[in-house]
């Protein structure tokens, strides 16, 4: 049940009648306004000092509550079916961070115990890539800036290998990049057939292939890549060696990521 904003003048009412020292029975009556109404309007007021609409947390839902209810209980075998995918970028030396060594007193600067610096990170490299619970899809490396054309090649190019490979009827994944939702990429996926999953527009924690861009960033700057090629066959090679089990772990638990979602009201979650 949707419940409306009791009217400003209505709210400006119930507090003047509660200064002059009626009780919430006999306003709730006199005014014919729900008694927890009227407690709940006083108690912003007196809280407040004001009886305006206070400024909500995150963005409005554009969902009533049956559909939240529908969308956290289907059934597991619907996102099983799901092609995730999304774009990341990744630097040459992004993320080098604190390290511990052995060394004897008085040789902190020796060479061989510190990291030397790069400028401007020593550059980076663009990925597409896609997953399912059955484990993990294609990963190409863009060249140059990603448009409108390059995306519907990658696509071309790996969609149907990937779901050939991972040998499922799949719905597909892409957030609301313009790239994404332009008209000409929405006639090439009707073309061919696509079915697509309807994606929010604002989208915190919604995507499970942020975990495996985290999984494989950490696994590509512990093996230290010295250059550009060294970064995208690192790449490719930890991408593959992502097991069937921690993709399906992440499917499995994507009810739970959408009930936390749904219940922080669009602010980020622990996933």
């Amino acid at each position: 049940m949707v419940h409306k904003e009791l009217p400003k003048h209505q709210r400006d009412l119930t507090v003047e009648r509660y200064q002059s020292g009626e009780g919430y029975k006999i306003i709730s009556k006199a005014l014919d306004i729900p008694w927890n109404t009227v407690k709940t309007v006083i108690i912003k007021w007196r809280k407040y000092s004001t009886t305006g609409i206070l400024p909500r947390t995150g963005h409005p839902s554009k969902m009533n509550e049956k559909t939240r209810r529908k969308l956290v209980k289907c059934p597991k075998s619907m996102w099983e079916n799901v092609l995730w995918s999304d774009e990341t970028k990744v630097e040459l030396f992004g993320h080098i961070s604190k390290r511990y060594v052995w060394r004897k007193n008085d040789t902190a600067h020796h060479p061989k115990n510190t990291i030397p610096t790069v400028k401007h990170s020593g550059g980076s490299i663009l990925l597409w890539g896609c997953f399912s619970s059955a484990g993990t899809g294609a990963l190409v490396k863009v060249e140059g800036t990603m448009n409108i054309s390059k995306y519907q090649a990658i696509l071309a190019q790996n969609l149907q290998a990937s779901v050939r490979k991972l040998k499922m009827k799949f719905t597909f994944q892409h957030d609301n990049d313009p790239k994404h939702t332009s008209n000409s990429t929405k006639a090439w996926l009707h073309q061919k057939m696509i079915n697509i999953l309807e994606w929010p527009s604002q989208s915190p924690d919604l995507n499970p292939i942020e975990h495996l861009w985290g999984d494989l960033k950490r696994a590509v700057h512990r093996r230290c890549p010295r250059n550009l090629t060294d970064l995208d066959c690192f790449c490719k090679e930890e991408w593959a060696n992502n097991t069937m089990s921690r993709c399906a772990m992440l499917i499995d638990s994507y009810p739970k990521r959408l009930s936390a979602v749904i219940k922080s009201k669009g602010s980020s979650t622990k996933y």
